[in-house]
């Protein structure tokens, strides 16, 4: 197991970082996956999130053996499984779904998996995952049968994150979901920046004002995923962005 924080320390360094979610049960296309490469390197995004609810063991290796021969840019593994773990990716996120109630995404999907993570290569970063309605089921939310927290009870999603922070989790995960109608509201990432709790935020990200409004709030990572599989030239609007955000 790595000790070093990398990956973590880059997470942490700044707001406004972009994410491109990639779900290996859509994208275990080589041509596509090229082409997602050959774009996001263009926009300078800063990390491949890879994983997801419904994915094969199959594409997930397919996916990850392919970007880490092929790009640069850090690649984090989102695990929606036990067997989402690999030593070609540089960090993990190690979620557990805080929001729900099902021990199985709490704990029991980890405990499967512990031994052989802990053999490996990769840096751990362990992330309380918070569901936030996004106004339709997500896969997640369908997959680990737990009910995302409304989006008008702020106080619960902040102190959910809150429980996941002081037990000892390095980074919140807020996220709408997959093809979510509404992105996170912006009001439960002001509490996280009152509070100092680093922040991911995603689901419902479709434009880059959205975007600019999570970097403004105090969002470290703002993740795009669904909007990107319909849209792979979203990624030429994201240029101007991240140029604007490394001055």
């Amino acid at each position: 197991m790595l000790v070093n924080r990398n990956i973590y320390n880059k997470l942490i360094s700044k707001v406004g970082q972009i994410a491109i979610l990639i779900d290996p049960d859509k994208s275990s296309s080589e041509n596509y996956l090229a082409d997602l490469v050959r774009k996001a390197d263009f926009a300078q995004v800063d990390y491949f999130f890879v994983g997801g609810s419904s994915v094969s063991k199959k594409d997930f290796e397919f996916t990850l053996n392919f970007l880490n021969e092929n790009t640069s840019i850090p690649l984090v593994i989102f695990p929606g499984a036990n067997y989402q773990i690999s030593h070609k990716a540089d960090a993990i996120l190690y979620l557990s779904l805080l929001s729900g109630r099902n021990p199985d995404f709490l704990i029991g999907q980890h405990v499967e998996s512990a031994m052989e993570l802990y053999k490996m290569d990769i840096e751990i970063i362990p992330t309380a995952y918070i569901l936030i309605d996004g106004g339709k089921t997500s896969a997640v939310a369908y997959i680990s049968q737990t009910t995302p927290i409304p989006r008008d009870k702020v106080s619960i999603a902040r102190n959910t994150a809150l429980a996941g922070f002081l037990q000892g989790k390095s980074i919140v995960f807020f996220d709408a979901g997959s093809g979510a109608e509404f992105s996170v509201p912006v009001e439960i990432i002001q509490e996280m920046r009152g509070l100092e709790i680093p922040t991911i935020v995603g689901g419902g990200v479709k434009d880059i004002e959205t975007i600019e409004k999570f970097k403004e709030n105090g969002a470290n990572v703002i993740v795009i995923g669904n909007y990107i599989e319909e849209n792979l030239d979203f990624l030429i609007d994201i240029k101007d962005f991240t140029l604007s955000n490394s001055k």
